[in-house]
This record gives C-alpha cells, structure tokens and sequence, in this order.
C-alpha cells in the first residue's frame, strides 16, 4: 500500500495535494466510477474531466468534496448520533461515488457527497468531514482517530500559521474558481524525533494556552427580569417545621427533643424576561445563566466507545445552554489544554464549541490535577461573572501524576483540595465530579467534590454518560436561590440546643446554646433540604414555645435579598397524653441520617479490609430501619434506603466486586446523602428509586431530552430513565 501511495504522488509530481471546491454548475455526480477499491476521490467534477479521471483511476494521500463553499453545517449535523465507531464501518465502498455513504469517526454523522460538507480521505483510506479533521488537527493531533496510524501528512484548513514552514504547492485550477480561506491542503507532518512528535506540533499549530486566562467573551447586555406580583409566596423558599411529638405532659421535661427543619426552593421563574435569559423550555421559564468549566479525562484509557460516547454528552450539554450561558472545556491526559475559553452559547458558539470537543483523541496518562488546576484558573481570572459558577469533571483513571497509587481512606485531599477555586466571600464554586468505571480514583474524587460542595457520581456503564451529565445540569440550569443561610433562635428561657444535624452542610450552635445556623448555599427549583435540631424541653403548662426559624438568601435572576419571615415552633402541654405518637416526617429524616452514617462506617470497615463486619452493620441497619414507625407505615424513603443498603451489601460481597464497584457506590450514596442532592449511581435496577429521593422537576425534564435523543440512535432506557417516569420526585412532608 505504501509503495502504491509513493507512486500517486510521484505521478502527480509533488508531495502536496490541493483540490479546489468545485463550483455548482460543475456538479455531475453522473460520471461514470472507474476507481478501485483504494480510490480516495470523493465525487468527480465533471468541467475537468483529465483532473477527475486521473484522480479516479490513481490512488492519492488524500481527497476532499465541497459544495458551494460550504464547511460548516447546522447545529444538528454535527451532534453525534452513533455510540460505536467501528473501522468497519469506515471502509471505502467498492461500488464508486454513487454510492458512497460513510460515518465520520470524529462527529459520528453520515458523509455524504453533495450535503454541504468538504470530505476528507486520509492516506489510512479512513474518510472525515473536512472541518472535523482540520479542527483535530489544529488541536494536536497528528494521527487517524479510527486506525491510529501515525500520518505523514496533515490536512489544514485556510491560511497556514506564519509558524509554520514554507511548503511548495502546486495548484491545479478546477473550474478557475478558488477559495483560499476554504481549501483543503496536506501538509508533510514535520519530521521530528518519535517521543516528542506531539509535543513538537503543537508548537507549531495555533491556540497554544495564554499565561493568563482573562480572556473570556463579555457577558450579554439585556434587561433586567421583572417579577410577576400574582406569584407571591411562589417566589419565595418555603419553610416548615416538625417537632417530634406534638404533644408533651406539661410536668415532663425532654432532653433530646427532634425538631425538623424542611426547606424548599421555588418553582422554576416564570417571569417577563428577554429571550436571552430563557432556558429554552418555553416562552416564559427564565432562570439565571450559568458560566460552565468542563474538565475532561481524554488519556489513553478513553480511546474508542468512551470517548465517544463523552463527546455525544458534551454535545448534548451544549445544544441545551442558552445564549447567555458560558463554557468552556478543558482537556488532560498527560498535561492539560483548554479548548477554547469561556464562550457565550450562541449559535455560532455552539458550533466552535461542538467543533472542539469533536477534535479531542485520547492518549498518554492521566493528570487530574492539571486539568483541575487549568479549571480553577478559568474560574479564577475571568472578566465577567454570570450569576452561577460550577465546574464538572469527568475522568476514568487513576492519576499518575500527582497521588501515589497506594490505596487510603484519606488519600488525595490535601493535593486537590489546594487546587479549588478560591472564592470571594461566601460564595463557593462547586466541583460536580463523575467517576467513570471500574479503575477511576473514587476516593480522590469524592474528597474534590466534597471539599468544593459538589456531588460525586458513579458512572459504572458507558451508555449512562449522558443521562449523567443531563441530571447535573438539568440542576444547575435551575438555580432559585444562592446563599441561603438558616438562623434558628430559642424563644424560652430554658430552651437550649444540643446539637444541628446538617449533613456536610456547615452548622454553628453560639456559646449560650440559645443560637444556631445552616450555611445551606445554593438550591435548585423545587429542591428540598432536611435538617434536624435537638432541643431540651422544660415542663410547662398549656403551650410552650420551643424556637423560631428564618432564612436570608439572594435571588440570583432578580439580583435581590430575600429575607423570610419566621417560623415559630410550638407545642401542646396537656395534663395526660395517652399515646404519644412520633412525627412520620421526623422519624424519615432521622433514618435517612442514620443510614447515612452507617454507610460512612461500613465503608471503613471494608477499607480495613473487615467486609463481614461491613455487611452485618449494613443489615443491622436495614432492621432498624424496617422495624422504625416511618418504615411500617410504608414510606417510600424508608424503602429506597432498605434497597440501597441492600445493593451495597451486594457490592461488598468479596474484595474483588468492593474494588471495582463498591467503594465508589458508597462514596456516591454518601455524597447524595450528605448534600441531598441526585447523584447517579452505577447500574442498579434495584436500587433505582433511591435517586429520586432528592431529583428535582428539572432534572427530569432534562433526563428526558436525554433519552429523547439517545433514543434515535440507539434505543435504550437507563435506570434512572425508567424511575423517573413512574414515580414521584420526593415524598412530601405531610
């Protein structure tokens, strides 16, 4: 093949290729085929006939099509459709032009001549959209995304860089008519040692990362959201609460007296609003925008249906940001890149947007503190600031950078943790992490997502990428409420507090233990959060007054303080009580903490190598939770935690299933828990409903754009797909 290769290129006399677009009223797919198999032109052109037959009947490094001039097509041609890339499917046809029909491996869409796109044949035979390849290309790569085969010639796209070396090129007119900033050229791969060839073209190539990243596209100038007065308290978070008995003898007193807190955030904002600032959902729903840093694992481990598949989701979160939300994408293996900085999704944006990540290939190792760092630093340095900030990374490996592959509970934290992004005041930029199979570093991760105020999700198949990806944002496209804090405050004398359980929400009591707060953060619409307090009851006669509960928090689309009135506690103080019966609501929340923290201790149980002891505290747990009064009385919560518990008893089975899945199911059911908020969780159909313990209106909404979209290419139904369509968001406190 290589010799046949050297003898096209000498009979054409240079070693460059240039093929000029061939102009409409020269189009004549007519023409008869007389190529073989190794054939690399796309379409004849019919007003040249000598250039079109001496390019049929003699095999070239490589080809392109263009029609009208056209490179790039619409937002949906470029989103990926098919999750599997085969060589196979790749193959050149046998029958000529007529009936060629390939998939592109970078975007995964049907090639076709005649639909507007430029075709490129690489000298491995392996076809691509000419602005795919170009835009690969221009990212640092120097070999075919199908075969992997080192290529001695590199397609570019428009002028070449000033950079660059100056090439000999002959043209061959086509019709006279010539584009420069749209022709398709090969240009010899520089000749360089082995070990740097990468390194030494990206040199050479453009868009090398600026020292300092402050360089981020200006934010939307529009009008102000004006606030619909007929919605009222709808605007507003809600605040209930539930003491444990409502009823005490007037002569006994309590020591550890359960109060429930339940907050939950508004619906999503139907407000007169610009377009710019409505999520796409309709013509009223608006929302606040978003500045979005995706940090992306591409080393050699995610070469083929993964990185695939990670492409086809980062599409799918481009096509649903609105215009005055910003990405930008970071990329790592070895080292760390940014793609392109922080960019407004527009139209055009998504396009350069979709373009990008379709360039990424996989290679080299796995440098998640690079790419942490390099996100941190987008955060860090930008001009503009859109009201919500977060981070998402995704990697399936662990880092052979920075952490010593030594297995611990504590191991990782204090090297990532320094590499957060700072923050002013109180506002902190959470880190979402997703965990991708069997070998990703979980416990690293779970410590990121922790210390920033992230979730940590566990993505066990491949398929579930995009579901995952698709709750995450389908969450922060609907952020209501930022800096939410809670005050309590006695209002008795002899009332004081024992103790605030908050999860990983931070928690004060004052000296006096007449005082306390929940720093709670941000809160998607229609998201609920649960905090019990212990009290002390003195005796008392009629009715007692226990405390009072308030929360200030800023709306981040009308840009104002909201300070809620409060709540106060009470409770009845008759002389006898028959039978005192425990709040349902109370009762849920405290198993659900009580799960929480004997997940925590069977998890260090199994990381002390002790998997029985780990699963009798599991099971201890289960019967504790099915014999308490909430689990009797049919509690779906109470349910979801006997079937998670369950599930993780399962996964500690032996050391072997621990390993592979069940450390990093715990650290996501923990990471939920804690912060009560979805998380995806491996595969488990039996465990299902427990995601939508904390699943919000919107995350639904936006896992069904997923299966939607998933469904016209390959027709599946994840678990947290089927759940969410056959069962309440959350149980509601009655």
């Amino acid at each position: 093949m290589e010799s046949r290769w050297r003898k096209a290129k000498m009979s054409l006399g240079l070693n460059l290729c240039v093929y000029v677009p061939r102009t409409l009223e020269g189009d004549d797919d007519s023409s008869p085929n007389t190529g073989s198999s190794t054939a690399a032109l796309v379409s004849p052109v019919a007003s040249s006939s000598s250039a079109a037959t001496s390019a049929n009947t003699t095999p070239t490094a490589a080809s392109a099509e263009q029609s009208n001039g056209k490179v790039n097509g619409g937002a949906g041609a470029m989103m990926p459709t098919t999750p599997t890339p085969t060589s196979a499917g790749l193959r050149l046809s046998k029958s000529g032009s007529k009936s060629f029909k390939k998939t592109c491996a970078i975007c995964l869409t049907t090639m076709k001549p005649g639909q507007g796109h430029a075709l490129f044949t690489a000298e491995c035979s392996h076809t691509f959209h000419f602005h795919c390849i170009s835009a690969n290309v221009k990212h640092g790569s120097s070999s075919c995304p199908v075969c992997r085969i080192k290529w001695k010639e590199l397609p570019f796209r428009g002028p070449l860089p000033a950079e660059l070396p100056q090439v000999n090129a002959r043209i061959n007119p086509v019709n006279g008519n010539q584009n420069g900033g749209h022709m398709t050229i090969l240009r010899p791969l520089p000749r360089a040692r082995s070990s740097g060839r990468l390194h030494h073209l990206a040199a050479l190539l453009p868009d090398n990362d600026p020292s300092t990243f402050n360089d981020d596209e200006p934010l939307e100038l529009s009008c102000e959201a004006t606030k619909d007065p007929q919605q009222g308290s709808l605007r507003t978070v809600e605040i209930k609460t539930h003491p444990e008995f409502t009823e005490v003898p007037e002569n006994s007193s309590e020591r550890n007296f359960t109060v429930l807190i339940h907050l939950k955030a508004p619906l999503a904002q139907h407000l007169q609003t610009p377009s710019n600032l409505r999520d796409g959902n309709g013509p009223s729903t608006a929302r606040a925008p978003v500045d979005l840093i995706t940090v992306l694992d591409v080393s050699g481990s995610m070469a083929g249906t993964k990185l695939a598949l990670l492409k086809r989701a980062m599409g799918f979160v481009i096509q649903n940001l609105g215009s005055s939300d910003r990405l930008s994408v970071i990329a790592f293996s070895s080292s760390a890149r940014r793609l392109f900085p922080l960019r407004r999704m527009t139209e055009s944006g998504r396009q350069q947007s979709l373009l990008a990540v379709n360039s990424l290939t996989s290679n080299g190792g796995t440098n998640i503190a690079e790419g942490l760092r390099k996100g941190s630093k987008v955060i860090e340095e930008r001009q503009a600031k859109n009201p919500v900030c977060s981070i998402i990374l995704l990697s399936d490996g662990q880092d052979t950078y920075t952490v010593s592959p030594t297995a611990g509970v504590h191991k990782g934290a204090p090297e990532y943790c320094a590499l957060l992004p700072s923050t002013n005041g109180n506002q902190q930029v959470p880190v979402h992490v997703f965990g991708f199979g069997a070998d990703h570093d979980s416990v690293s991760l779970h410590s990121i997502s922790q210390t920033s105020g992230g979730t940590f999700s566990f993505i066990e198949t491949e398929a579930a990428i995009q579901d995952a990806f698709a709750q995450c944002i389908g969450g922060l496209l609907s952020v209501v409420a930022q800096g939410l804090h809670v005050k309590v405050e006695s209002l008795h004398p002899d009332v004081h507090f024992g103790s605030i359980r908050s999860g990983s929400y931070s928690s004060r009591v004052s000296d006096d233990k007449r005082n306390g707060s929940i720093d709670v953060g941000d809160l998607y619409a229609e998201e609920e959060r649960d905090f019990l307090v212990s009290v002390n009851v003195p005796p008392g006669y009629g009715e007692t007054s226990l405390l009072k509960v308030g929360c200030v928090y800023k709306d981040p689309l009308m840009k104002e303080t909201v300070n809620m009135a409060d709540v106060q506690v009470k409770i009845s103080r008759p002389a006898f009580v028959s039978v005192q019966s425990v709040s349902i609501e109370v009762d849920r929340q405290k198993n659900r903490l009580h799960a929480a923290e004997v997940m925590a201790e069977a998890r260090f149980s199994a990381e002390r190598g002790d998997l029985t002891n780990a699963v009798s505290l599991l099971e201890d747990c289960r019967r504790m939770i099915t014999g308490s009064a909430s689990g009797q009385s049919g509690d779906r919560l109470c349910q979801a935690l006997d079937a998670e518990l369950k599930e993780m008893q399962d996964r500690m089975a032996n050391r072997q299933r621990y390993e592979a899945s069940g450390r990093a199911y715990v650290l996501s059911g923990l990471s939920s828990h804690s912060w009560q908020r979805a998380t995806a969780r491996g595969d488990s159909t039996d465990s299902e409903s427990l995601i939508q313990a904390y699943q919000t209106s919107s995350m639904i909404d936006m896992l069904l754009r997923s299966q939607t979209m998933s469904r016209s290419s390959t027709p599946r139904q994840t678990p947290q797909m089927r759940h969410a369509k056959s069962f309440p968001a959350r149980p509601q406190p009655r």
